[in-house]
């Protein structure tokens, strides 16, 4: 009988014993989460894309406002018609005659490069932007701006109030560069020369660049607003008066590709593709093939 007393008083210490190391156990487990929250916190990386993001942003709207580019080109690739065009020169014909007097820039340059930029009028960034030569915003212009794609995407061209501004700007760019120099040692009435000085002064990249504005002027006889203000009569001389064949067209004034092919009975594109042309511009008195 003592012997299961003793067996009972055994058995029941053991219980308890275990059951109080049970809490220990426990309390030993508990600060193993804690630590990995800490680890999880220090290890997270969303701040530094968050940096990262508007700092990239920042270097590309810099380069944009700092172009330091002086190249002006052709901005405009529009289809117009001669009524297009004359409507552009009785719009603008005073406002060149007015900066031919003010900064000697011919009116009949100033004319021809606003048609051939703008698109006479209808080219982007003349409807929206009152920009007719394509002037981007270089380093130190604070007026207002807008992005346009040009030789690269979203260049920063610059926005006038009313177009007369764009027309003033343009010959304030060309008298303020040292390189337009020599052309206001021209005759100011030598139109052929004032366009073949533009692009040797690097105005334009298109080697057809003079030709298409001694094309214009010639066209629309935009001379005769160099003689308003030189007051002079001058006309262009040495003209051989050609004839029509039958396989010739000689492009008279008012002559479009359009028009010659209703006149002929042939396509825009058949007539660009047997004179080997890349584009829509005629000049006076050029050959035209029609068979």
């Amino acid at each position: 009988m003592m012997f299961k007393k003793i067996l009972f008083l055994v058995f029941t210490i053991l219980i308890v014993s275990c059951s109080s190391k049970k809490p220990v156990v426990r309390t030993v487990a508990k600060p193993t989460p804690t630590k990995t929250s800490r680890t999880t916190t220090s290890t997270k990386k969303q701040p530094l894309k968050e940096v990262t993001k508007p700092y990239t942003e920042t270097v590309v709207v810099k380069s944009v406002e700092d172009n330091s580019s002086e190249e002006l080109v052709a901005t405009s690739k529009v289809s117009t018609t001669s009524d297009d065009v004359r409507l552009y020169i009785d719009s603008f014909k005073e406002v060149a005659k007015f900066n031919m007097n003010s900064h000697g820039v011919p009116a009949s340059i100033t004319l021809a490069q606003g048609i051939l930029e703008s698109g006479a009028g209808k080219g982007r960034l003349s409807t929206i932007a009152n920009n007719h030569f394509g002037i981007k915003c270089h380093t130190g212009w604070k007026g207002e701006s807008v992005s346009h794609d040009d030789d690269a995407a979203q260049e920063c061209f610059r926005k006038y109030d009313n177009p007369s501004e764009s027309y003033r700007d343009h010959s304030l760019f060309l008298t303020s560069r040292s390189w337009y120099k020599g052309l206001f040692k021209l005759d100011k009435g030598d139109y052929k020369s004032w366009a073949k000085g533009l692009k040797a002064a690097g105005y334009a990249t298109d080697p057809k660049y003079p030709d298409k504005l001694i094309s214009i002027i010639e066209r629309y006889e935009l001379y005769q607003y160099d003689n308003e203000v030189l007051n002079r009569d001058y006309k262009p001389e040495g003209k051989i008066v050609l004839q029509n064949t039958e396989d010739c067209h000689v492009v008279e004034k008012g002559d479009t590709l359009y028009s010659l092919s209703k006149k002929y009975n042939l396509t825009v594109e058949d007539l660009k593709k047997m004179n080997n042309m890349s584009d829509n511009t005629l000049s006076l008195d050029q050959k035209i093939k029609i068979k």
